[in-house]
């Protein structure tokens, strides 16, 4: 499934080039709508592509060359006619590619109700490896328990790759594998699991209840955090905690293809479970994140 990801998105790229190129024939009006179609694609391409599996700073290459194209595309023009029916079908998508990539900024759930927590990994350059208010950037998590903002997270090194391979079977090839999480708010531990095995990469057969886990009691809010490494909780039930004191280490435990932070926040209501709460959408220091947008922890407190 990897590779497949890998593959599409660089040949969906390439594609976006294409018609870009293609973008310069026809007439005025044809190669505006060539050009709208084109742009609304590659931006497709830009927010939703998983880079990542590569590195994450190859989406910027892609950009420059876009805007390159784009500029050939404006500034010169071919006199080969365009089909009209083509343009017509290009109009089409241009309006749903355009109206998808709105949809990653404004998601589908309105103006959510928010939490700020502190970020809990203390290592340089992280990624959003999913996340957002709701549809389209949150698709996994959407109907999971009533998790529609929960975020996963991932490590990354300094050329903006997640693990050392594309995909691995050793777990200690990806990054984020054994990495330190630390508390993000004050509060009392009140559920904890730490011995499920962690799954190797990509069996996730123990599936979402042998996922090693801290539940924290925000005051007005649940934090649970999930997939952690098998026996590497430092707290217990019962502990009183403050933000920034270490819990646990991030693991590929229960419903887990590869190693990542799980973390959803619930408000806290009156005879309901923590998971039937209303979801509450995390900042991090004051900020919002959504899929696929990297996180460098020495600007989070400016």
């Amino acid at each position: 499934m990897v590779y497949s990801m890998v593959a599409a998105t660089v040949l969906l790229a390439l594609l976006s080039l294409y018609f870009l190129a293609q973008s310069l024939n026809g007439s005025t009006g044809q190669r505006i709508i060539r050009l709208l179609f084109a742009i609304s694609f590659a931006c497709f391409i830009y927010l939703y592509g998983c880079w990542v599996f590569l590195s994450v700073y190859l989406k910027y290459a892609f950009a420059i060359a876009t805007l390159i194209a784009c500029m050939t595309a404006i500034f010169k023009r071919r006199k080969i006619p365009g089909r009209r029916r083509s343009v017509f079908a290009q109009l089409f998508f241009a309006v749903i590619f355009t109206t998808i990539n709105i949809m990653y900024f404004t998601g589908t759930t309105g103006t959510p109700e928010t939490v700020d927590l502190s970020f809990p990994l203390k290592g340089d350059s992280y990624l959003v490896f999913q996340g957002g208010k709701g549809l389209p950037t949150n698709l996994f998590h959407y109907s999971y328990r009533g998790a529609i903002y929960a975020i996963d997270l991932i490590k990354l090194d300094n050329v903006g790759r997640r693990g050392k391979h594309i995909f691995s079977a050793n777990l200690n090839d990806y990054y984020t594998f054994g990495d330190t999480v630390y508390s993000p708010c004050n509060g009392r531990i009140i559920k904890t699991q730490t011995s499920n095995p962690d799954n190797i990469p990509p069996s996730r057969e123990r599936g979402p209840t042998n996922t090693n886990q801290v539940l924290i009691d925000g005051g007005s809010y649940f934090v649970f955090l999930g997939h952690l490494k098998q026996y590497s909780l430092l707290v217990h039930e019962g502990d009183s905690i403050v933000a920034g004191q270490p819990l646990a280490q991030v693991g590929n435990s229960g419903f887990s293809l590869e190693p990542h932070l799980h973390i959803q926040v619930h408000a806290k209501e009156e005879g309901k479970p923590w998971y039937k709460g209303r979801p509450l959408y995390i900042q991090f220091n004051g900020r919002s994140y959504r899929l696929f947008q990297e996180i460098d922890t020495k600007h989070l407190d400016k």
